[in-house]
């Protein structure tokens, strides 16, 4: 899949309108049998937090890229790893999106302002408890940022269509509970986009490429 591609439209037609609806937060298995799915889902711990990411792709001149943080080694969950600015949907939070904002200002001081409201993709259960909803928004270019270095070490930019080719995509195979998967990581440079984070991009790739009738490589 080639930056020519994919534009605004045909992400943001690749996309909910709204959160997921309770039941369908195993789309991230694509592909398996819902017996697998049935098995992967009583693996994992409850009760299941909600919490929101915010999926920050930027339109560069040579296509777009999408915003990452590395971890703050210091942290209790995820410590080091690469993932999205995000957290948990406080009470005082409106919605999923406006929990993906207030989180991407305090971790990397990501102004909303910068921010356009894209879609949402399907909601992730993760091994530590959570049912996590990945927001997507549209960053300004001209964004600034302002790192919490007690949650994050740095945040970077990488190509999303590097992300999207499968020629960058690592199988390995994870056990959860009864069920053997197949996942992806992404190396990036020295760095592995892997896990809850890899698996949305994942998810991402598949619905540009059913939705906006492109086939990624």
């Amino acid at each position: 899949m080639t930056a020519e591609i994919y534009t605004r439209a045909i992400i943001r037609g690749a996309l909910n309108p709204q959160a997921s609806p309770p039941g369908e937060d195993m789309q991230w298995l694509a592909g398996s049998s819902p017996e697998q799915r049935a098995l992967v889902r009583s693996a994992l711990p409850e009760p299941r937090m909600a919490a929101a990411v915010l999926v920050p792709l930027v339109e560069r001149e040579e296509g777009f890229s999408v915003i990452l943080t590395q971890r703050a080694a210091t942290l209790r969950d995820h410590a080091g790893q690469i993932s999205f600015p995000g957290g948990r949907i406080e009470p005082e939070d409106a919605d999923a999106w406006r929990a993906a904002l207030r989180e991407a200002r305090e971790e990397i001081g990501l102004a909303p302002e910068f921010v356009e409201f894209a879609g949402y993709l399907p909601d992730h259960l993760i091994v530590t408890g959570y049912r996590v909803t990945p927001v997507v928004g549209f960053v300004d270019p001209n964004y600034a940022l302002t790192i919490d270095a007690t949650e994050v070490d740095e945040a970077f930019e990488v190509p999303l269509a590097f992300v999207f080719d499968s020629a960058n995509h690592l199988p390995r195979t994870r056990r959860l509970g009864e069920v053997s998967l197949t996942l992806y990581d992404i190396p990036y440079g020295e760095r592995r986009i892997w896990g809850a984070t890899a698996g949305m991009l994942m998810t991402l790739r598949r619905l540009v490429s059913e939705r906006g009738g492109a086939a990624p490589r």
